[in-house]
């Protein structure tokens, strides 16, 4: 029956309400009465008008006041109010009938003086509490008919949070919390009860085919974080997140917008606390040039130093989205920062513009450049040589000159590991794009411009990370693409990476190649069975099998199995315990210029084979996986036919 009210259209539902209400209003008068005598009341004779003349007053105020209008599995205690407040009108209407009509119609109608009041509580007591009454009726239904359970892990302040932000919708039926405090089990929290610890999820499991666990832990170290989700992954149960904090504060999310399981669980290591003196050395009370900070791991830096107190920070990017996107974030961020009075530049710019580079820098005093610009998908640059080797080599070329010309103090290149004996185009470029620093670090008119490089492997999140990818493709039920089976790579996350650039920037002293330490490297197929796993899939290991189906698709063009982070052995640690110092021989000034020469010709002539010669006769390891797969030069030299 609850089936078939739940269809009806919303008129129906109205008129259906209200028949109910008239129902409840006349026994709620005769309930006032009896109590109010002490006895079981009988109306008889005209007593009768003042119960035939109730509706007649209440619904009109019923459907001025909206109470047709709510909807009532969101009812909540705003409605309650309203229905309060209508409630005591139509007792105050209906207790002028037995003094006023009499005047015009020649009845004795008896009503005691204090009935209106009580007549008032019973009529709040039926007619809200029929609504509650609806309200818990029509959202079990609701959640029966999604079939969605879910376990919060954690009763803490966050837990309870989420419990209340999640405890109106229709799609969440909530089951109680979980949390390794045993003092906690079988104590009742926010409505909720604490079922059991984490040994309790495996039965349960067995018992909810659809569970979902929570995880409302923002205090829990990664550590942490990682025990717990190494056992509810055994148990093959979706995970879900809060998301940062920050982003709650800043209004780009809310407690109800839960994520699956954020892969940094998985693979971050434990930050090492920053040295707040590295971090603030370059930026604070400077001013500040970020380039492609629309990117990544550019708008990481953008978010770091803003924290930092620069006077200036300006946000160079040629994608117009990307640098809104970041500009408008950091406004909302420094309204959030105290006593914050930096001002924010965005500017719409190529970098190989050296021209207007030299114009900006003048303009607005750099002192510290971060360059982060820089065309990073393999495949994208292999197949569009000219564009990446120009963005990347000649783009940081036309940065940096500008940088010397202008006497900026610090200038820090954000470099790849794919740098290192490259294999592909853009790590060819990357490394030619640290061989220029190097040159200019010696170069004769430097007059005190500090070029520094800082290089590290994959950022978790970032525009070219597979984590992305694999969660649309989990998220739609498969197949999860691995290129090989061996595939590994080293995995930061973005907030850690910008920090240790920030930090190793000021630790150069002109020339200096820095390596961050990645940690172990992981294999990207088990990297692929774990997110499927923590959504609560199954790894479907032959085609056919139920679940999840890993495709293996080949290395693609450029592509390696295992990176690099050094091209000899020879590094030194420094005073930061994740940041190294590698000794890797550069150019001389003069021989760069020679260097350089013949590579903007072969870019103006778009010659893509001079420009791979050149690469392969200046980058040291450089060994192409693939022949020439630029898309132009393709096309231009197809055979007819």
């Amino acid at each position: 029956m609850l089936q078939a009210l739940l269809r009806l259209n919303r008129t129906q539902k109205a008129l259906t309400v209200a028949g109910i209400d008239t129902v409840l209003m006349m026994v709620s008068l005769w309930l006032a009465f009896s109590l109010r005598l002490g006895e079981l009341y009988v109306p008889e004779g005209s007593q009768w008008l003042l119960f035939a003349a109730l509706p007649l007053i209440a619904l009109p105020i019923y459907i001025r006041l909206g109470l047709y209008r709510a909807v009532i599995r969101y009812i909540g205690h705003r409605a309650m109010m309203t229905i309060g407040y209508a409630n005591a009108l139509v007792a105050l209407v209906w207790s002028l009938l037995p003094f006023y009509l009499p005047v015009f119609i020649d009845i004795d109608l008896f009503s005691p003086r204090s009935l209106p009041f009580i007549f008032w509580m019973v009529l709040c007591i039926t007619v809200g509490g029929s609504r509650q009454v609806a309200r818990w009726f029509v959202s079990g239904a609701f959640r029966a008919r999604r079939g969605k359970y879910f376990l919060i892990y954690g009763a803490g302040e966050a837990g309870i949070q989420l419990a209340a932000s999640l405890g109106h919708s229709s799609a969440v039926h909530l089951l109680g919390f979980v949390d390794d405090d045993p003092s906690l089990h079988g104590q009742q929290i926010a409505g909720l009860k604490v079922l059991g610890g984490q040994s309790l999820i495996p039965e349960l499991r067995q018992s909810y085919e659809n569970l979902e666990v929570l995880l409302a832990l923002p205090s829990a170290t990664r550590q942490e974080r990682r025990r717990i989700l190494d056992a509810l992954e055994e148990v093959q149960v979706a995970v879900r997140t809060m998301p940062p904090l920050d982003d709650i504060a800043l209004g780009r999310a809310d407690l109800t917008q839960l994520n699956v399981v954020d892969i940094t669980d998985l693979l971050g290591r434990e930050e090492v606390a920053p040295d707040r003196g590295l971090l603030s050395a370059c930026v604070t009370g400077k001013s500040v040039l970020v380039t492609g900070a629309g990117g990544s791991i550019g708008a990481e830096l953008c978010r770091q130093i803003l924290a930092q107190g620069p006077t200036r920070l300006l946000l160079m990017d040629h994608a117009e989205p990307a640098l809104y996107a970041i500009e408008q974030e950091l406004l909302k961020r420094r309204q959030q920062l105290e006593n914050s009075s930096t001002e924010l530049v965005p500017l719409l710019a190529s970098v190989v513009d050296e021209a207007h580079n030299r114009q900006v820098i003048a303009a607005y005093e750099v002192t510290t450049v971060y360059h982060a610009a820089a065309y990073k998908h393999v495949p994208m640059v292999e197949h569009n040589v000219v564009a990446g080797v120009r963005n990347n080599v000649l783009g940081t070329l036309a940065m940096a000159r500008a940088a010397l010309a202008e006497g900026v103090a610090h200038f820090v290149l954000v470099s790849t590991d794919k740098a290192v004996r490259p294999t592909n185009t853009m790590g060819a470029s990357k490394r030619l794009a640290e061989m220029v620093l190097q040159g200019l670090q010696a170069a004769p008119e430097n007059r005190g411009t500090r070029f520094i490089m800082v290089r590290f492997g994959n950022v978790l999140g970032s525009s070219g990370s597979v984590i992305p990818l694999f969660k649309r493709q989990v998220a739609s039920g498969g197949p999860v693409t691995v290129t090989h089976p061996e595939i590994t790579r080293y995995f930061m996350t973005i907030p850690e990476a910008a920090s240790l650039v920030l930090q190793a920037g000021s630790m150069g002293q002109g020339g200096d190649l820095f390596v961050l330490d990645m940690g172990e490297p992981v294999k990207i197929a088990d990297l692929a069975r774990r997110m499927i796993r923590l959504s609560g899939h199954q790894v479907a290991e032959n085609s056919g099998d139920e679940g999840i189906e890993i495709l293996y698709t080949g290395l693609r063009h450029g592509e390696k199995l295992y990176e690099e982070l050094l091209i000899g052995e020879n590094v030194t640690p420094t005073e930061h315990p994740r940041i190294l110092r590698a000794r890797e021989e550069g150019p001389g000034y003069a021989d760069l210029e020679k260097l350089l020469e013949a590579l903007v010709e072969g870019l103006e002539r778009e010659n893509v084979e001079s420009v791979r010669k050149l690469l392969d006769s200046q980058v040291v390891g450089y060994k192409p996986q693939c022949g020439i797969e630029d898309l132009l030069w393709k096309a231009a030299h197809a055979s007819p036919g």
